[in-house]
């Protein structure tokens, strides 16, 4: 995600005379802190999915507590972050590629290869069945799809690409009326590109938005830091203030408006609970707009000892993933088996636990903190390997 390159329609085939030359290095460390934070929170979300006793979802207003809403809450953060980062490394990436059709390839291959790890190692990570059959796409799924379309799209021009990106985002609630039935046998297809029915999870229309946005935030990222940190801290406020005038008004932007509760605080939750599967235009703008912001306030900390710490799980952030969901699944079969429960029973996704099973939220968190701490010294070994090699294989992961 670092570096900076423009791809011409004229010359799709070469860089931008304005771009830093191909070959050449570049990181913004902000950009890995962010990255290690949406990592980090993630799996708290994971966590909770593997370990809570409230069996019941956490926005649902009439059954949850301000503290379970709000640990699900700031946790749907990450995946627009995630996408939007994603995007931007396909830009920055093309500085060491070279070419716009070098770039297309490797980006074509790798959404390819995400897509193959979704229905292999990430499944059985949630299920630890080797036979479950449970091929449920998910965000892996959705990042390597929207790879896949982003590779046809860098032949145009960068502004294109976000233009296209933004207008996606923008106008993609429109599609909310569209029902699949009305595609007949073509039904699934309107399921995978808009709306959530299992398997799919992340309908890949929103999707391919934020990573053509974050592909075009890429020119952004290159700037010199005083005009970056400008723009980033003007975009950050306008999205975010965007997203409150328009959840006020209740007109556009999510299927589910808000309402006055029977208290300021559920109001407030409310006015929050936006919607994310597939995530609407007002759940994007309530997390990346306040992303945007803190990713200037990053770029005026390097160095310092949180963000050393942050740059470990947020340089490999692949290897993290993977990792933590086989963590986690492992911790909850040993805590339950010590606890009587019984180790096969949790041999399945998180939701088909027993009845009964799970801890409060004191629990959770120090789960969470466990798991992140566990995942430092494996995270740094292998971001140093990535460091110290440069096997093609190693971007892939």
């Amino acid at each position: 995600m670092r570096g900076a390159v423009s791809i011409a329609t004229s010359r799709p085939a070469s860089i931008d005379a304005t771009a830093p030359q191909p070959g050449v290095r570049q990181r913004l460390e902000s950009v890995d802190v962010l990255r290690g934070i949406v990592m980090v929170v993630m799996a708290l979300d994971h966590v909770r999915d593997h370990f809570s006793n409230a069996h019941v979802d956490p926005t649902d207003l009439a059954r949850t507590t301000t503290a379970l809403f709000l640990t699900r809450w700031v946790t749907h953060f990450c995946a627009p972050v995630f996408v939007l980062l994603a995007g931007a490394s396909a830009y920055l990436a093309g500085t060491r590629r070279g070419t716009a059709r070098e770039l297309s390839r490797f980006l074509a291959t790798r959404g390819v290869w995400l897509i193959v790890l979704e229905f292999t190692v990430v499944r059985v990570g949630w299920s630890f069945d080797l036979h479950f059959g449970w091929p449920a796409l998910q965000v892996i799924w959705a990042i390597g799809a929207s790879m896949v379309v982003l590779s046809g799209l860098v032949f145009l021009p960068t502004s294109a690409v976000a233009a296209f990106g933004i207008a996606v985002i923008a106008g993609h609630d429109l599609l909310d009326g569209i029902t699949p039935e009305r595609f007949g046998n073509a039904a699934w297809l309107w399921a995978v590109l808009h709306v959530p029915r299992f398997p799919v999870i992340y309908p890949l229309v929103p999707w391919i938005g934020v990573m053509a946005a974050g592909y075009g935030l890429g020119p952004l990222l290159s700037r010199a830091a005083p005009d970056r940190q400008r723009v980033l801290a003007l975009l950050g406020v306008a999205l975010t203030l965007v997203f409150v005038v328009l959840r006020f008004t209740n007109r556009y932007g999510d299927p589910a408006p808000w309402s006055t509760q029977g208290n300021r605080v559920f109001t407030v939750l409310s006015f929050l609970d936006t919607t994310k599967y597939p995530p609407s235009l007002l759940f994007l703008l309530m997390t990346l707009g306040p992303a945007l912001a803190a990713l200037r306030a990053l770029d005026r900390i390097p160095g310092t000892p949180v963000a050393r710490v942050l740059l470990v799980y947020g340089r490999v952030p692949l290897f993290y993933y993977v990792l933590h969901l086989y963590l986690i699944h492992a911790l909850a079969i040993g805590a339950a088996s010590f606890g009587g429960w019984g180790g096969r029973a949790f041999l399945t996704v998180p939701f088909a636990f027993p009845d009964g099973w799970g801890y409060g939220l004191p629990v959770v968190y120090a789960a969470w903190i466990a798991v992140v701490a566990l995942l430092y010294v494996p995270c740094r070994w292998f971001g140093e390997m990535k460091q110290r090699r440069r096997d093609p294989w190693l971007s892939y992961l």
